[in-house]
């Protein structure tokens, strides 16, 4: 006989930057961001950074509606590499984002024009204003590249001022790709901070706003593109949940999608242990048990967590593609990291030299281990979390490394 009970739907979402059901343990931040909104003139922009997965794309996705219930208009979008290569392309972005907001209030006149070339909605010959028009004012702006764009930003402005609005925010994520090439002569970081320096110096009852996420290299990136950026920024650090926040992470969920199938206590204890408290991994994990969950039930088994199945799923979708970006030697150096007691917060370079020592056949200098850092620090895969110190920009990866084996000819008497 067939079972018509309804199949209960997954509450869980893991996929990147994807807003989960129940957003837990952010409501600091988001109050920070809502006073930051009443600033006049604004003096503080905003950087949300933190590890990946800690959900730094999903609490920007929550300032965009707190900013526009204040009145404020929001644009941005991811700052993809290929766009932050260049300055001129930097100010594109830009100009792209600033003509979303422009083209529904604001029209293009050829009869009657200030200096981009656009004017007010009322004008008597008037059409949509379009990225164009902004990029034709742009070019026809005399003066460096920052000298253009603060040009065409300044007449914006003078245009949305009658505008029942109370500033702009640009809002960008993965900026961390953003970075100064002085070898190339290009220097979008500098561009990008100079403009928005200058236009909330400039005295105007309209503001404009930036902010930013990123992985924990985007600040000092910042400070040495721009000195003053320190006082330009309001950081937010986005840490892993408290454990009662994991588990409203793991329950509110269930409970709002009204399901008719509810974790056990070990269940919950379980997922808490194997994320670190780390939103992404809760969303993977979770998700997980409750489709095997259901699998289950539809066949008649009783519910069990399929542990190794998950954590190899997590292995492979998760840690392994940023993993093989090291090359066996690096792989070497990270497994001797994770043998570190305090591998999951922060190491220094004269621990991770005696460590090799001891374990590999072939240890590491001091000089070689700095370069090594360097090395990873370029794959995403470590930071410079201070003067001196380190650690994984990836979340539990020590643990991932501990999970893999050693090649048996390069350490001194250890089993894999």
């Amino acid at each position: 006989m067939q079972d018509d009970t309804p199949i209960p739907q997954n509450p869980f979402r893991p996929g990147a930057g994807q807003k989960p059901l129940y957003l837990a343990g952010r409501s600091d931040e988001q109050d920070q961001f809502a006073k930051m909104l009443k600033q006049n003139p604004v003096t503080q922009n905003a950087i949300v950074t933190g590890l990946r997965g800690v959900g730094k794309t999903v609490l920007l996705e929550e300032f965009k509606p707190i900013a526009q219930k204040s009145g404020w208009l929001w644009t941005g979008n991811d700052l993809s590499e290929s766009a932050s290569l260049t300055e001129e392309r930097t100010a594109r972005r830009l100009l792209v984002d600033l003509s979303t907001l422009l083209g529904p209030i604001i029209e293009y006149s050829d009869k009657q024009r200030i200096l981009p070339g656009f004017t007010a909605i009322h004008a008597p010959t008037n059409r949509p204003l379009k990225f164009e028009d902004l990029w034709s004012a742009f070019e026809r702006t005399p003066g460096n590249t920052d000298d253009k764009l603060k040009a065409v930003f300044i007449s914006a402005r003078q245009l949305l001022e009658s505008a029942p609005v109370n500033g702009v925010v640009f809002a960008y994520d993965e900026a961390q790709n953003l970075t100064d090439h002085a070898s190339a002569k290009e220097y979008p970081l500098s561009l990008l901070l100079d403009v928005f320096s200058y236009l909330q110096r400039q005295p105007s009852r309209f503001p404009f706003m930036l902010v930013l996420t990123g992985l924990p290299t985007l600040f000092p990136r910042l400070n040495q593109a721009r000195t003053y950026s320190e006082r330009m920024f309001h950081v937010m650090y986005l840490r892993k949940l408290s454990e009662k926040q994991a588990r409203d992470a793991i329950i509110k969920p269930i409970e709002l999608s009204k399901s008719t199938l509810h974790f056990a206590e070990s269940t919950i204890k379980n997922i808490v242990e194997l994320s670190g408290c780390y939103p992404f991994f809760i969303q993977f994990i979770a998700k997980e048990v409750f489709d095997a969950w259901i699998g289950k039930i539809k066949i008649g088994l009783a519910p069990s967590v399929p542990i190794d199945e998950i954590m190899e799923k997590l292995d492979e979708d998760f840690f392994a593609p940023r993993w093989l970006r090291a090359t066996d030697r690096q792989q070497d150096f990270m497994k001797v990291i994770a043998t570190l007691p305090k591998a999951e917060e922060e190491f220094g370079t004269q621990e991770i030299v005696t460590a090799s020592r001891q374990i590999l056949v072939k240890g590491f200098t001091h000089s070689h281990a700095t370069q090594m850092l360097k090395a990873l620090g370029e794959k995403g895969l470590v930071y410079r979390s201070r003067y001196g110190g380190y650690s994984f920009a990836v979340p539990l990866l020590a643990r991932f490394i501990n999970r893999q084996s050693w090649d048996q000819t390069s350490i001194r008497n250890r089993t894999a």
